[in-house]
């Protein structure tokens, strides 16, 4: 009886397997098979961050760095004497010498000018004044050619030292900002030059670089200051500054 219902199971098989398969399950187990990929490939995407910077200070960042402070000194034109504005000019260049500079300083003067003896009176009163404030022993002096002869050239006063200064050079365009046979430059971005001169001219009006780094330490309070708030804050009185004003009229047009 056994071998019986055994032989009938495998002719049921046998007919099984000899029977097409439907289409619908076919289609069914290819769609599985290609939308397994791309639900493994949606949670391992990886964003590449873009090529160029969209940020200005990130394009053109401010950084420390050994590199020359220069000033130029125009001495007068008939005298070739130092007025007071270029004495003051002197001693700022000493004072930041003196704070962030080292090595020798750098006097150049120019050669090659319609008055020659004006350029040599000019230099012996540059060294003069640096000899006076006590940096006498740090000069080397030169010369460089005057490029042009009716120009005015001034005495260079050089040092290296810290300096902030923005890497790379302002003014320099890789792309064009829109091009006509192409889409290049047509992106919603700002352009490479863009905010270059605004981080140049910040790295130079700091007067110390290094608050660039970090801030400055606090300086002790002012006791009058804080005596003058404590006295008011205990008389119940307000311990803030009051600035009165007084209004003008610029102009009688439109009314008062």
């Amino acid at each position: 009886m056994s071998n019986r219902i055994s032989s009938v199971a495998r002719q049921v098989a046998a007919k099984r397997a000899e029977r097409p398969v439907a289409p619908r399950a076919v289609a069914r187990a290819l769609s599985l098979l290609l939308l397994a990929p791309l639900g493994a490939c949606g949670y391992n995407k990886v964003y590449q961050p873009p090529i160029v910077a969209s940020d200005y200070r990130d394009r053109h960042p401010i950084v420390l760095a050994e590199a020359a402070t220069t000033t130029d000194i125009f001495p007068q034109m008939l005298t070739a004497r130092l007025d007071d504005e270029s004495e003051l000019r002197i001693r700022d260049f000493i004072a930041r010498y003196r704070r962030f500079g080292e090595g020798p300083i750098t006097v150049l003067a120019p050669v090659g000018g319609r008055d020659p003896k004006s350029a040599r009176v000019g230099l012996e009163e540059v060294k003069r004044a640096l000899v006076a404030s006590g940096v006498g022993r740090s000069l080397y002096v030169g010369t460089y050619p005057a490029s042009d002869p009716n120009l005015a050239a001034p005495i260079r006063l050089s040092f290296t030292g810290m300096r902030a200064k923005v890497v790379g050079r302002c003014g320099e365009w890789p792309d064009d900002l829109a091009s006509g046979g192409s889409l290049d430059g047509w992106e919603n971005n700002t352009f490479w030059n863009f905010g270059c001169a605004t981080q140049a001219m910040f790295a130079a009006e700091v007067a110390d670089p290094r608050d660039f780094v970090s801030p400055r330490g606090e300086t002790p309070p002012d006791i009058e200051m804080r005596t003058r708030a404590i006295t008011k804050i205990r008389g119940g009185a307000d311990p803030s500054t009051g600035w009165s004003g007084k209004a003008s009229s610029i102009s009688s047009v439109g009314g008062n």
